[in-house]
């Protein structure tokens, strides 16, 4: 089959990486993709917010699947409008796609569905985010309710930082709304669901690290790495999290008209009173997908094609490699607050040729002086090994044979699991 996958960044990359793998998937398109899939497969130019645009691609190259990678072309109905085609998608309906579109519906259909989530109330006026947030006390949880790239959410025991994020939410329009919510304590998880709307089938739980710093030090990013799997898990996370949070989710939207087909990520947190959700999302995560698709061993093609034609219940068990996968974000000088983009990449084939690491291309863009970054987040140096500790070893390994001027990254990323 012949396949699209829209999207530029590591996620697309990952994705582009596991379907050449599969000896079911023909050509494969990436728009836009970066410098490193250009590298790889064919890129076309594209607007990955326009909806219509993602469609007319999709016929023009007359591709057998669309796989939408980002979260804004499908809250603004690129799968609808790719299905009203005829052609196949990985990825929900722009109703569907709310579950991550808005917070506010998100908590509505986890009520519904009865998904164990942190209480939180939805805010329209500077007046009610103050009551909510002595409500709830500190650390304070302020989410913007709509799309912020990752980077909507404060967590803050400073209550003026809390009103600050607020009032910048509500700035945003008269309709913008901000969620306030409790605090949930214990480690967090990411768990992905494929579905083709009546059934799901879980992948393997992933930990992703957001702040910009060593130590959870610093301000909110997109995510700075990731590792998989999470040797400290209760070892029935991934049945349990299915039964009460992934299948009664699916079943709630399929009840409510708005079927949800494509992936459902769930953020989750394991408190002392049990797993809780703390957010959906409604497409693959980044820098998770990186590490869960590393060792993922079954066709990627294959069960795509099948969530977003109905025939999951045909596929076999999905495989997966032994040993564990890290991912390390580098990330451009300024990042996340002002990053500087522009600057020369050096050291990639080098950092190619380390054992079991693969060099994902984010934000970069092909000169003739050579690779430059394009983007806040540049790379995701990938590494698979035996054990965590081995794959930690060959990514920081990777990473010391790059060089771009001011570029920063974590440490720290899987240390405490690898100990």
């Amino acid at each position: 089959m012949d396949i699209l996958v829209v999207g530029s960044g590591a996620r697309e990359h990952a994705l582009v990486t596991a379907l050449k793998a599969d000896k079911s998937v023909g050509r494969i398109i990436c728009a836009p993709g970066n410098a490193g899939i250009a590298h790889e497969v064919e890129t076309r130019d594209l607007d990955a917010t326009n909806a219509q645009a993602i469609a007319d691609l999709a016929a023009e190259c007359a591709v057998d699947l669309v796989v939408i990678g980002p979260e804004v072309p499908l809250v603004a109905g690129a799968a609808d409008s790719v299905r009203a085609l005829g052609i196949a998608c990985f990825g929900p309906s722009a109703a569907a796609a709310q579950l991550e579109g808005s917070k506010a519906f998100a908590k509505q259909v986890m009520d519904e569905a009865g998904v164990d989530t942190a209480r939180a109330r939805v805010c329209g006026v500077m007046d009610e985010v103050a009551q909510a947030l002595d409500k709830f006390g500190a650390p304070h949880v302020v989410k913007d309710d709509g799309l912020a790239a990752g980077k909507g959410v404060v967590v803050t025991n400073d209550r003026d930082e809390a009103l600050a994020h607020a009032q910048a939410c509500l700035s945003r329009g008269v309709d913008a709304r901000v969620v306030i919510e409790e605090y949930l304590d214990g480690p967090e998880v990411s768990l992905f669901g494929i579905t083709d709307g009546t059934m799901i089938i879980p992948l393997e739980p992933a930990q992703d690290f957001k702040r910009a710093f060593d130590g959870d030090a610093g301000p909110n990013t997109g995510g700075m790495g990731a590792y998989s799997p999470l040797p400290w898990a209760p070892p029935t996370l991934v049945a349990d999290v299915t039964e009460r949070v992934l299948q009664p989710m699916i079943d709630t939207m399929r009840e409510r008209g708005t079927p949800f087909v494509g992936l459902l990520y769930a953020g989750l947190a394991l408190t002392a009173r049990g797993t809780r959700v703390i957010e959906f999302n409604a497409r693959f995560g980044d820098p998770e997908t990186q590490v869960v698709l590393a060792r993922l061993a079954s066709p990627l093609g294959q069960v795509l094609l099948a969530a977003a034609t109905g025939t999951l219940d045909a596929l076999p068990p999905l495989a997966w490699r032994e040993g564990a996968a890290v991912t390390v974000v580098i990330a451009s000088r300024g990042y996340p607050e002002n990053p500087v983009t522009g600057d020369l990449i050096e050291g990639l084939d080098a950092a190619g040729c380390v054992e079991g690491v693969t060099v994902l291309h984010a934000g970069t863009r092909a000169t003739a002086a050579g690779i430059v970054t394009a983007g806040g987040r540049v790379l995701s140096i990938t590494a698979q090994g035996e054990s965590l500790a081995q794959a930690r070893n060959r990514a920081y390994k990777a990473i010391d044979r790059i060089s771009i001027e001011g570029a920063h990254h974590r440490s720290d990323i899987g240390l405490a699991a690898a100990r």
